[in-house]
């Protein structure tokens, strides 16, 4: 009689959970499809506006980078899990005002069928309808949402724990000029209206300087020929040229009363490493926009500065 009842149910219950993970796997694949912007296959970003940086990220050439970086969320085992499923990503840092702490899309190879059945047996992960007619996972514990298929990876954290969508409705395009300055970069940035954040870290290192820089471009590559070591270029964009033209007289000035300083420790705080990076190489004027190259960087210098501005 045991196995009789045993026969019967045993087909209905496999047909059970096999609709649920179909299920779990049809939901996988509802995100829309977004070129890949790290590799210039488009002029926007998967990301929502107002946000105080934008990062582009070449993930297995910056990974050497990304070890030393001191960031929480990178050094949990599934964000490593993740990072070495990943070629490409952008990400959005945003101002605490706004709600929210971080977005993020990324490209590579996702395991998106395992990933669904896990989150869908967790107590701490809810799913959630997305604007963008898709769905997308929440944790009101973590304060993280996330979506994925097979091939694009969407991650958010908020201040708060009530749900929010990962996946950007519209998204942001670049700012002119951008794709041409960061081409080849591991890892780079742009920041909107940057000139009360740099003042700030500037005076902190005690460089007498005010930048009212309307945006700011940072491109970071490998040094050629030497392992381990990295240039960065800078590129500010000021309103008026005469600003640009101004700020060669005062970063020149600068050079050469803080030429010492900027030499001599700067592997020991991040300050030195700021003062080394702006005032080695004599600044370059373009029109509106101030050009810099910073001396030769090593990971541990990166991770310094990472450290001053991650404060502000």
């Amino acid at each position: 009689m045991v196995c009789k009842n045993r026969k019967s149910v045993a087909p209905y219950s496999l047909f059970i959970v096999l609709c649920f993970l179909l299920f779990l796997f049809a939901s996988c694949h509802t995100l829309p499809d977004i070129p890949d912007a790290v590799q210039g296959e488009t002029d926007s970003i998967p990301l929502e506006g107002g946000a105080l940086a934008y990062v582009f990220v070449d993930v297995p050439a910056a990974k050497p980078i990304l070890e030393v970086l001191s960031i929480a969320e990178l050094n949990e085992k599934q964000a490593k899990q993740m990072l070495d499923r990943t070629t490409t990503a952008v990400a959005a840092l945003y101002p605490a005002e706004s709600g929210r702490r971080y977005q993020a899309a990324a490209w590579g190879a996702y395991p998106s069928f395992q990933a669904g059945i896990a989150l869908g047996l967790s107590k701490y992960w809810k799913k959630q309808r997305s604007k963008t007619g898709g769905e997308y996972w929440h944790s009101s514990t973590d304060r993280l949402s996330i979506a994925l298929n097979s091939k694009q990876a969407f991650i958010a954290a908020w201040e708060n724990d009530e749900p929010g969508d990962p996946v950007a409705k519209s998204g942001v395009k670049m700012p002119e000029g951008l794709g041409e300055f960061r081409r080849g970069a591991i890892i780079s940035c742009w920041l909107e209206d940057p000139g009360p954040w740099l003042d700030q870290i500037l005076g902190k290192a005690g460089i007498p300087l005010q930048l009212p820089a309307e945006r700011v471009f940072v491109s970071l590559f490998p040094a050629a020929g030497q392992q381990g070591q990295y240039d960065a270029y800078i590129r500010m964009h000021f309103s008026d040229p005469a600003q640009a033209r101004g700020l060669v007289f005062i970063f020149t000035l600068a050079r050469n009363l803080m030429g010492s300083f900027s030499q001599a420790g700067a592997e020991s705080s991040p300050m030195a490493t700021l003062a080394a990076m702006l005032f080695a190489n004599p600044p370059s004027v373009n029109n509106s926009d101030l050009d810099i190259k910073t001396a030769v960087l090593t990971e541990k210098q990166i991770a310094l500065l990472f450290a001053l501005f991650s404060v502000y």
